[in-house]
C-alpha cells in the first residue's frame, strides 16, 4: 500500500482516460460514501490510486456526483415536491413565515457559500485539480480533524430537534458548514452532519437535512463541471464509461441514503468516527513507510 499511495505525498496524477469497468467501480464508490460521513472525494481519489488506475480527477467526480443528486430526488422527492410547492404558495400568499417557506428558503440560502468559496477556487486556484489541497495526505489530515470534530459534537449535541423545528437560521448554518466540504477528504455529508448535531438536531434528521442541503450544491457542481467536458472532452474520458459511472452512482448512492438514515434512528455516529481515524492514520502511516524506504 505504501508503494500505491507514495505518488500521492504531493499530488497524485490524474488519469486521461477510464474504462468502464473503472468508472463503475468508480461509481460504486461515489455513491456509498458521498452520503455517509466518511468524505467522498478522499475514497474516489485513494481508492483508483491503490488500484493503480490513477486520480480520476476533479471533472470525472463532479459529474458521477450527478448520480448521487438523481438518487436524492428519486429518494426524498415527496419531501422536495412538498416544501418547493408550499414555498411557492407561501411566496403568494406573503406568508414568510411559514416552516415550509423557512426551510426551503434556509436551503436556498445555505447554497450560497459554498457557490461563493466554489467561485473563489475556480478563480484563484485554476489548477485545482492538481492542488496540494488535493494530495493524500491532505485528505488524511482532513478525515482525522473531521473524526475528531463528529466526536465532539456527538458527545455534545442534545439531539431534541426534528425535522418539523427547522428554520432558515439552520440553513444558514449547515450551509457554511457545507461550504467546508471543498476542501478534500472533509466530506459534505460530514461536516453537515457535525454541524446538525452541534445544533441540536437528532442524528437521522441531521442526516436527512444533510441530504437535502446538498441538492442544489452538487447538483450546480456536476453541472459545471459536465459543460467543461462537453467543451473541452480532452480533460474527461468517453461517454459510456461516463455513464457506466453515473448508474451505478445512482444505485449505490440510493441505497447509502436508505441505510443511513434507518442507521442513525438507532445508533451513533462513533462507527464513522472510528473509520474516519482509521482511514486517515492508515494513509499517513503508508506514506510514511515509503518515505522511510526511499531515505
Amino acid at each position: 500500500m505504501g508503494e500505491m499511495l507514495a505518488p500521492c505525498f504531493m499530488v497524485a496524477e490524474v488519469s486521461s482516460s477510464i474504462s468502464l469497468l473503472q468508472a463503475i467501480v468508480i461509481g460504486v464508490v461515489q455513491g456509498l460514501t458521498e452520503f455517509l460521513p466518511i468524505s467522498s472525494t478522499a475514497h474516489v481519489k485513494v481508492i483508483p490510486v491503490i488500484l493503480g488506475w490513477g486520480d480520476p480527477g476533479v471533472a470525472f467526480t463532479a459529474v458521477i456526483q450527478l448520480g448521487s443528486i438523481a438518487a436524492i430526488v428519486w429518494y426524498f422527492w415527496a419531501d422536495l415536491t412538498q416544501v418547493s410547492g408550499n414555498m411557492v404558495k407561501a411566496i403568494y400568499r406573503k406568508q414568510f413565515n411559514s416552516p415550509d417557506f423557512r426551510l426551503g428558503f434556509g436551503i436556498i440560502v445555505g447554497t450560497v457559500p459554498i457557490v461563493f468559496f466554489g467561485l473563489l477556487i475556480k478563480v484563484f486556484i485554476p489548477n485545482y485539480d492538481e492542488s496540494p489541497l488535493r494530495s493524500t495526505v491532505a485528505i488524511a489530515i482532513a478525515s482525522i480533524v473531521m473524526a475528531l470534530l463528529l466526536a465532539l459534537a456527538e458527545q455534545v449535541g442534545k439531539r431534541q430537534r426534528d425535522f418539523a423545528k427547522l428554520g432558515l437560521w439552520d440553513g444558514i448554518l449547515m450551509g457554511c458548514a457545507q461550504a467546508l466540504a471543498l476542501i478534500p477528504g472533509v466530506s459534505r455529508s460530514g461536516s453537515t452532519l457535525t454541524a446538525g448535531l452541534f445544533m441540536g438536531l437528532e442524528r437521522s434528521t441531521a442526516a436527512r437535512f444533510s441530504f437535502l442541503m446538498g441538492v442544489p450544491a452538487i447538483t450546480l457542481a456536476g453541472l459545471v463541471e459536465l459543460r467543461g467536458l462537453v467543451t473541452n472532452p480532452a480533460t474527461g474520458t468517453g461517454w459510456l464509461p461516463l455513464l457506466g459511472g453515473l448508474i451505478a452512482a445512482v444505485l449505490s448512492s440510493y441505497l447509502a441514503i436508505a441505510w443511513l438514515i434507518q442507521f442513525l434512528k438507532t445508533h451513533s455516529t462513533w462507527v464513522f468516527v472510528w473509520y474516519r481515524l482509521g482511514f486517515g492514520i492508515a494513509i499517513l502511516a503508508a506514506v510514511s513507510l515509503q518515505l522511510m524506504q526511499n531515505v
